[in-house]
């Protein structure tokens, strides 16, 4: 007796459905994204939050700045108690009252007694952040201490608007100056003169950096015509110059100043890409940060600080 089922056409049929749905699904799938010229957005690690930006002072490239989150709220009552670097006064200035205006009832007490005397005091809890113009030494991070880099700077060298040398410096002749090779502003191509040249105490971290930068690691000159400040402070700076002195500053303290001339070097002023001395601006804290110090460098490292941090310059 014959076997009963279907028909073996059945079957081909079958076959042949399920063939052509297969081929219509393998020409229908959606094409893999290409993401090999659109990288995705670098996050820090732990909150997936994108890295944000430095602002710049003075012309140079942005960095990352921090994993810092910007906070929804600030409770009031709330202090934060910055000292540090002379170069960040502007800064810490704009920041406090872009933090105050942001979070009623926020203080923000903010203090220039150069990046050595805010270190010192962050480290006996005198203050909460330091503003710091050069990076942490060993020592100083063994102590618990680290840095979130805020801004990038550059470091101007300025005469006095009166001063007869109208011209530039290439980083050659600033480093003579500096070391007390050339003391007569003949040899850089102005009239025959005497130069006078105002150094930073040693506690300035733009004296540090200015070491590091221009002299290559080189000490300053000891020649009679080489005075150095007794406090690091860039106004009496600017009114030591006279019509004969040359000194140096960060950029945004003397951007608009109307009674010095900034000095191009290399034939670049301070606002060009290729201006040859960059550095970059810190705010130190200790580590693990407070909720106030992560409250405050939230909102210093987020959009809204970085705008406000450049506010009027």
């Amino acid at each position: 007796m014959a076997k009963s089922g279907p028909p073996p056409i059945v079957f081909i049929l079958l076959f042949l459905l399920l063939a052509g749905g297969g081929w219509f699904f393998f020409l229908n799938k959606p094409a893999s994204q290409d993401v090999s010229n659109n990288p995705p957005t670098p996050t820090p690690a732990g909150d997936g939050v994108p890295l944000p930006v430095a602002p710049v002072v003075g012309g140079a490239s942005p960095v990352a700045a921090s994993s810092f989150a910007l906070p929804a709220s600030v409770p009031a009552g709330t202090a934060v108690r910055i000292d540090g670097s002379t170069s960040m006064v502007t800064i810490n200035e704009n920041l406090k009252n872009g933090f105050q205006g942001k979070f009623s009832g926020t203080r923000v007490d903010t203090k220039a007694n150069g990046s050595e005397k805010g270190i010192q005091d962050l480290a006996a809890g005198t203050a909460d952040i330091a503003a710091v113009s050069r990076p942490l030494t060993a020592q100083e991070q063994g102590q618990g201490l680290a840095a979130v880099p805020v801004a990038l700077d550059t470091i101007a060298l300025v005469v006095g608007i009166n001063n007869p040398f109208k011209g530039g410096l290439t980083s050659a002749q600033v480093q003579d100056i500096f070391k007390g090779n050339t003391q007569d502003w003949s040899k850089v191509g102005g009239p025959a003169g005497p130069m006078k040249v105002i150094n930073r105490p040693a506690v300035s971290g733009t004296h540090q950096t200015f070491k590091e930068q221009v002299l290559g690691g080189g000490e300053f000159g000891t020649t009679a015509n080489i005075s150095t400040l007794d406090r690091d402070a860039t106004t009496p700076l600017l009114q030591a110059l006279g019509n004969n002195g040359i000194g140096y500053a960060t950029f945004a303290q003397v951007a608009n100043q109307r009674t010095v001339r900034v000095v191009p070097v290399n034939g670049a002023t301070p606002d060009a890409g290729n201006y040859p001395y960059k550095r970059q601006l810190y705010y130190a804290y200790k580590n693990p940060p407070s909720q106030t110090v992560k409250d405050f460098l939230g909102y210093a490292t987020a959009s809204e600080g970085q705008k406000a941090m450049l506010a009027g310059n």
